[in-house]
């Protein structure tokens, strides 16, 4: 006779637990944790730097830099001078709930306004996984294909917000937005949707302004709860 334990059962359990403490902490601390998801060389690193550029003005901007090894993108963040935690998962596919939450406690205090997390590079494991994060931010590069909704579409619709990204390249590669589109929406009718290039800036504006708007809206809803309390 043997006992049969649903691991990823208890895994997805513990997970919740977390996420939810990083929603009372960020609520209490009035932090904006923004979760980056994409694959590989879609463009993490350099939207973050566009980002930044545009909002570190504005605000106090960390950033959590998850990768199985190395530091190459956090040496490229902390150039436009954001506070960076290098975060290592080892064979881990993706960031969980714990992970990110001991990685916010890594920065420095008092805390800063807005957190991004850059997840690990992958379009399967992140999606599966909450973090706790006030908005899921994802990105496709025009190499890797219009068709990745059909494929991968656990992504698409958890994301709240999603970059077409390297859209300069858009005439090498048989890639059509509106088609993407279409699959993206059908999957996610409500998600959000900005056709950028992080190499020109083309589109950027629009993504940092609707970036600004949510962010304001947000953490004035948290400071006013936390004054309230």
């Amino acid at each position: 006779m043997f006992s049969i334990t649903e691991v990823r059962a208890d895994m997805q359990a513990d997970n919740s637990r977390f996420a939810a403490e990083m929603r009372e902490l960020t609520k209490k601390e009035g932090i904006y944790l923004i979760n980056l998801m994409a694959s590989p060389g879609a463009g993490k690193t350099s939207v973050i730097c566009r980002i930044l550029d545009a909002l570190l003005p504005k605000y106090r901007i960390g950033v959590l830099e998850a990768d199985m090894d190395d530091d190459v993108d956090s040496r490229t963040v902390l150039s436009h001078g954001a506070e960076v935690v290098q975060l290592h998962t080892g064979t881990s596919c993706h960031m969980d709930a714990k992970m990110t939450l001991e990685g916010i406690n890594m920065l420095k205090k008092p805390l800063p306004d807005i957190v991004i997390l850059e997840n690990v590079g992958n379009l399967v494991c992140p999606a599966e996984f909450d973090v706790g994060a006030d908005m899921r931010l994802m990105i496709l590069s025009v190499p890797e294909g219009d068709d990745k909704p059909l494929k991968y579409p656990l992504m698409f619709t958890v994301s709240d917000r999603m970059i077409i990204n390297k859209i300069d390249t858009a005439p090498v590669f048989d890639f059509d937005i509106a088609r993407c589109e279409k699959n993206v929406r059908a999957l996610n009718p409500d998600i959000e949707i900005f056709p950028v290039s992080a190499k020109t800036g083309e589109g950027i504006e629009a993504l940092v302004c609707s970036l600004y708007k949510t962010v304001e809206k947000t953490l004035a809803k948290k400071r006013n709860g936390a004054e309230n309390r």
